[in-house]
């Protein structure tokens, strides 16, 4: 069956970082498609339609009426986006795809996100669902961002904290100044970092989503550090 292509309206365009843009695109009238949260759209230009980006959902599945995706400047389409696109543009979108999933069943699972950059836009739409649901699922995100200046979502993911007692939102900086205030976590992502936040292996399942070493590491952590089977990692890369 065909995916289905609908001309969408820019209804926002919210700056999180100078480099990274939320667009908000309106589903047209009659548009309903079923999608889970997790999933990627892909866009293009009216002008340019053989040239298509495909962007994770950071809005979730029970965000109707539109897509939100999280778009930092890179690439052709990427620096036009985050440069150039406005409130009343519209852009092409072909319907939501992919198996980046979240397992929230059965419930009871800690699903473990590890995230680099702008990878961490699939997860706002994890969190989203599991603390609206009010879901028996244990959520902890371990972002890691060169500098306090580049968290995407900081807000927002402290409040979900706030609201749901099962979600956790870790960051640690790998290029602060060393006279800088942070108090929080410094250096890369470590296999013993990920190691203090996991307690019940057979219930954890990993996703990583970000950068090829990014994913790669978490991989070799999962799959031959842990010595996990294939099915408790999900990954996500984004070259």
């Amino acid at each position: 069956m065909p995916k289905q292509i609908a001309e969408m309206l820019i209804e926002s365009v919210t700056t999180e970082l100078p480099d990274t843009k939320t667009l908000r695109l309106q589903w047209p009238a009659g548009y309903d498609v079923a999608f889970k949260t997790g999933q990627f759209i892909t866009v293009y230009w009216p002008d340019t339609p053989s040239y298509k980006r495909a962007y994770s959902l950071s809005s979730c599945a029970l965000d109707r009426g539109f897509y939100e995706v999280t778009v930092k400047r890179d690439g052709k389409m990427g620096t036009r986006i985050v440069d150039w696109a406005k409130p009343g543009d519209k852009l092409w979108v072909i319907e939501p795809a992919g198996k980046f999933l979240p397992v929230f069943d059965p419930p009871g699972k800690h699903l473990v996100c590890i995230a680099g950059g702008s990878g961490v836009t699939p997860f706002r739409a994890f969190a989203r669902e599991a603390t609206r649901s009010q879901l028996d699922t244990r959520l902890t995100i371990l972002y890691s961002v060169r500098t306090t200046n580049d968290i995407i979502f900081h807000d927002e993911f402290k409040q979900l904290e706030q609201e749901n007692e099962r979600f956790d939102f870790y960051v640690t900086c790998t290029r602060l100044h060393p006279d800088d205030p942070w108090t929080g976590r410094r250096g890369r992502i470590t296999a013993e970092w990920v190691k203090e936040h996991v307690h019940d292996l057979p219930n954890t399942v990993f996703y990583a989503c970000g950068t090829t070493e990014l994913v790669e590491a978490t991989e070799h952590l999962v799959l031959n550090e842990l010595q996990l089977p294939k099915d408790q990692m999900k990954t996500e890369k984004w070259g």
